[in-house]
């Protein structure tokens, strides 16, 4: 036995001269065959494997996108008006219902929610998409192109650049994709959801005004040739309006589509009766303007929150912001609250960033809209923030419960005199320590990235995307069939406001 044992010696050093040529021969012959296969079939080295850092700054991961990785145009079905007949609308519905019908027998038992969600990017012109991604690229570091209130026009874009990172996360090789709940497909039948790649900001920002309306109808009219939308009215078709004065001169022929939105207004300032509401539309948080408090910052800011309250922003805004200079004469001059006036820039940024990490509690008043970009720099800063927005609704609310992070008061509690600070300083050590834990666990929900990253922002849109498949077919169908004399399709005029909190301001 002891012989035949030493037949089997795992040394290195015991290997025969002839095993190691062997081995030799063998790696040379496997390299010889990848380096022979057509670019087809060859392994991609051309992308960053999927586990490098991923990219969170806007400006970086475009620059990267456009001189590395922005891909070829790939097959393409869409088709132009001529080509547009109700044939071709019915040759692509029957070929849908085929393929659904089959996927109803065989998908299991948790059919329509396919997983993947299958997802068809439309090829549009290059003056929807990348024109204007390189318009952006090439003028950004222009800092004195202002809004009316001041903000820099590219910084509005980025913050508002959900439209970017959902789509170039779309259209990247599977070998960089990280996200397994949905996949781009070049079929049409095959498709779940349609995505339409229009940078609506952009557009806005960078475009002379009469040009921009001229670019929106041609948009307009582009996408609503295509017989995917005219099968479906558009029920199926994501619409990235994520700045609410971006489409604004076309959408109303666009509202049956999914948009992606940063909140909801009821007001009628922003939108109007039936464009928006939560069964249809997606609330996508605000890209933070501030770097994020890892665990190692929080760990080292922890003992020097010594603010109570902070705020940083504009300190007079329209519409629902009218609460901020209530809140600001409640405030000012008062012990541990810092209220100051935003500036624009790199110091504008600094000293917010700088100040939320010097305070247990962040305010969030509303802007001119219900939602503030300062509620997601407070969460990656690791601020409590404090809520005071009646109207507000939040993103993915479907899967994240903001009570583990956020305290929520209405305008009328927030402006009674001494009412807020005793409502802060009733939070105990514990209740603080709990809601900084799970702003650490919540941060990555909030923070775009290159290549998308799952639980990231573009992870949890999919994820609420796939609670709206059932009825997106089912109001699909239902418009295929209703008569003439049928009940009035539902336009949703009717619907309630979006409101969270009796507490509006008069």
């Amino acid at each position: 036995m002891a012989g035949g044992a030493g037949r089997y010696n795992l040394n290195p050093r015991s290997k025969s001269p002839i095993l190691l040529i062997f081995l030799s021969l063998f790696a040379i012959s496997v390299l010889f065959f990848l380096f022979s296969l057509s670019p087809s079939t060859r392994p991609d080295y051309n992308y960053p494997h999927p586990t490098r850092s991923p990219e969170i700054s806007f400006v970086a991961s475009l620059e990267d996108f456009l001189a590395h990785r922005a891909p070829k145009p790939r097959y393409d079905d869409t088709v132009s008006a001529n080509d547009n007949t109700d044939d071709v609308v019915k040759a692509l519905d029957d070929s849908m219902y085929t393929i659904e019908a089959e996927r109803l027998v065989h998908g299991g038992s948790y059919y329509p929610f396919s997983t993947p969600i299958r997802v068809y990017v439309y090829e549009m012109p290059s003056k929807f998409t990348y024109d204007l991604l390189w318009l952006f690229r090439n003028t950004y570091k222009v800092t004195f192109n202002l809004t009316s209130n001041g903000s820099p026009v590219h910084r509005l874009i980025e913050q508002h650049s959900v439209d970017y990172w959902l789509w170039a996360d779309l259209i990247a090789p599977e070998s960089e994709r990280l996200l397994k709940n949905v996949v781009r497909v070049n079929k049409q039948e095959e498709a779940d959801l349609f995505y339409i790649p229009f940078f609506t900001t952009i557009s806005f920002f960078l475009l002379e005004k009469q040009q921009c309306k001229a670019l929106y109808r041609e948009a307009l009219k582009w996408v609503t040739d295509q017989p995917a939308w005219k099968r479906s009215g558009g029920r199926d078709h994501i619409l990235p309006v994520h700045h609410p004065w971006s489409f604004k001169s076309v959408r109303k022929s666009m509202k049956t589509a999914i948009w992606l939105l940063p909140d909801m207004d009821s007001t009628g300032n922003w939108y109007k009766p039936g464009q928006v509401f939560l069964e249809k539309d997606l609330i996508l948080p605000y890209v933070p303007n501030v770097e994020l408090c890892d665990a190692k910052c929080l760990s080292e800011t922890e003992s020097k929150r010594s603010t109570l309250l902070f705020f940083r922003g504009r300190l007079k805004r329209n519409a629902g912001g009218k609460i901020r200079p209530k809140l600001v004469a409640e405030l000012s001059g008062v012990k541990d609250v810092v209220i100051e006036e935003g500036t624009a820039g790199e110091g504008g940024k600094a000293a917010a960033q700088n100040g939320m990490r010097k305070s247990i509690f962040c305010l969030s008043p509303a802007g001119d809209t219900p939602s503030s970009a300062r509620l997601f720099d407070a969460i990656v800063s690791g601020c409590i923030p404090v809520i005071v927005s009646d109207e507000l609704e939040l993103p993915f609310e479907g899967i994240l419960d903001y009570r583990k992070i956020a305290l929520f008061v209405s305008s009328s509690d927030a402006i009674q005199p001494g009412w807020l600070l005793t409502f802060l300083k009733s939070a105990g050590p514990a209740q603080i320590k709990e809601m900084q834990r799970n702003l650490a666990k919540y941060s990555r929900h909030f923070l775009y990235s290159s290549p998308a990253q799952p639980l990231g922002p573009e992870d949890l849109v999919w994820r609420m995307m796939a609670g709206k498949l059932v009825n997106i077919k089912l109001h699909t169908r239902r418009s295929q069939r209703v008569v003439k004399e049928s009940r009035s399709l539902c336009t949703c005029d009717c619907r309630p406001a979006n409101i969270t909190s009796p507490g509006l301001l008069s």
